[in-house]
């Protein structure tokens, strides 16, 4: 299966009569994209804005991010959740790099949604305060999700999906500036060389816990809940086969942006053939139920184990919970032979005190950390907000609070805030973005 992702640089955004691009500027007709946001007959209030990295922009709350893509052959950026059922992942993707759609509530957040600073000391934890953003900012008539704090707005999500391929199209006809091309043959079609270097597997444990429709990530459409252990061409993950999910505390959450762009995944590519075979993908699933946990580390460490893997590496999309997913896939997979390497952040507590993951083991003994989901962040107040500042305090978002007896509510009075690092868009980036490290004492 071969993927060419055609790049194109945006180096300025604009307003103007025509959505186009031209050496590196990106003008967006704004009444036509909304158009296309206000297809869905739910959104009652949406606008449009653009926010560069430094401008002294808040940003909550954030629900989505997604690239600006298209597909030349007329295929739909996200089959089977945003189009037709066909197979992702071949072909050629044409992509607006250095910038996103964000989706941001108007009025209404929940405790899956974040926040992001453009500018200032914030804008240090999250990837999405360096990018070029196109911020759809709306609302709906769907009462039940203003109270819903686990559930993201499927109007909203879907909304910017549809503005996402609106404005990649406009770079269909253009000759890219630079062409990534991924490739691997089939696993059993390598040739000796590459047999000879270390077996790699990567397996993406996608947010998927809840047993009710419309929480989870989305393969091709389908709710990862009700997956097992799939083996999956790493070409789909960044061509759209997989949507993000609604259901995680925010810094944890994998993007739709994320999964596009994973750079766990392009890392991988870039050693194939030097210091290792990049046997592909398993995409896993967390669960609630503890046989459910087990049955899935047994097929995950099984199909590694048919594979040939040497190695593996674990990504978690989230915490608590998902712990025992994640040390139980560990655990399965050194059992078969197989070295592996975990990804995640932890749940430390606001001192840091506290025991990093919900369940460990001796085996898992090579962890990388991203971060403290729990740290306190303190950030002075933005000349602007797009959203309400109010959602971080009043809606359940899993970094913020109304009230604490001791630090006070979330949102102060000046602007200023007070919340744990949860609330931060995408903040522990375990896809690879992250660029924290560790101090030693």
């Amino acid at each position: 299966m071969k993927l060419e992702i055609g790049n194109f640089p945006v180096k300025d955004i604009v307003f103007g009569a025509k959505t186009c691009y031209s050496d590196g500027l990106l003008t967006i007709n704004k009444q036509e994209a909304l158009a296309v946001v206000k297809e869905d007959e739910h959104i009652t209030e949406a606008d449009l804005e653009i926010v560069m990295p430094g401008d002294q922009v808040r940003l909550v709350p954030v629900k989505e991010a997604i690239e600006p893509r298209v597909k030349l052959d007329g295929s739909p950026l996200f089959p089977g959740a945003a189009g037709d059922l066909v197979r992702a992942g071949s072909g050629r993707t044409h992509a607006l790099k250095g910038c996103s759609v964000l989706v941001v509530g108007k009025h209404w957040g929940g405790f899956q949604d974040g926040l992001i600073d453009m500018a200032g000391e914030g804008a240090k934890y999250t990837y999405y305060s360096q990018l070029k953003n196109i911020v759809l900012v709306a609302d709906t008539d769907e009462e039940f999700e203003q109270q819903e704090q686990q559930k993201k707005n499927h109007a909203l999500r879907w909304a910017g999906m549809r503005l996402a391929e609106y404005l990649g199209r406009c770079v269909k006809d253009l000759e890219p500036e630079q062409v990534e091309i991924y490739q691997l043959p089939g696993i059993t079609r390598r040739d000796k060389a590459l047999k000879n270097l270390p077996q790699v597997v990567l397996v993406l444990q996608a947010q998927s816990q809840m047993e009710e429709p419309g929480y989870n990530d989305l393969f091709y459409g389908w709710d990862c809940n009700h997956l097992l252990p799939t083996l999956v061409h790493p070409n789909e993950i960044l061509d759209g086969a997989i949507i993000s999910g609604s259901f995680m505390p925010c810094s944890s959450k994998w993007s739709t942006y994320d999964f596009q762009n994973f750079p766990t995944i392009k890392r991988l590519y870039q050693e194939h053939g030097k210091s290792l075979n990049f046997l592909g993908v398993i995409l896993s699933n967390l669960n609630v139920a503890l046989e459910q946990k087990q049955r899935s580390a047994l097929v995950t460490a099984a199909l590694a184990q048919t594979l040939g893997a040497d190695g593996a590496i674990v990504a978690e999309e989230g915490y608590g919970n998902p712990d025992a997913d994640f040390i139980a896939c560990i655990v399965a997979l050194e059992d078969a032979g197989i070295m592996t390497v975990g990804l995640t952040n932890e749940c430390t507590g606001r001192d840091g005190a506290s025991q990093p993951l919900v369940t460990l083991d001796p085996k898992a003994d090579a962890i990388v950390s991203c971060g403290n989901v729990s740290e306190l962040i303190e950030l002075p107040p933005m000349e602007r907000v797009i959203g309400e500042l109010q959602s971080l305090a009043r809606d359940g978002l899993s970094g913020g609070w109304a009230d604490d007896e001791i630090l006070g509510p979330s949102v102060r009075k000046d602007g200023s805030i007070i919340m744990e690092n949860n609330a931060m868009f995408c903040g522990d980036q375990v896809v690879g973005w992250s660029p924290k490290t560790v101090k030693e004492y």
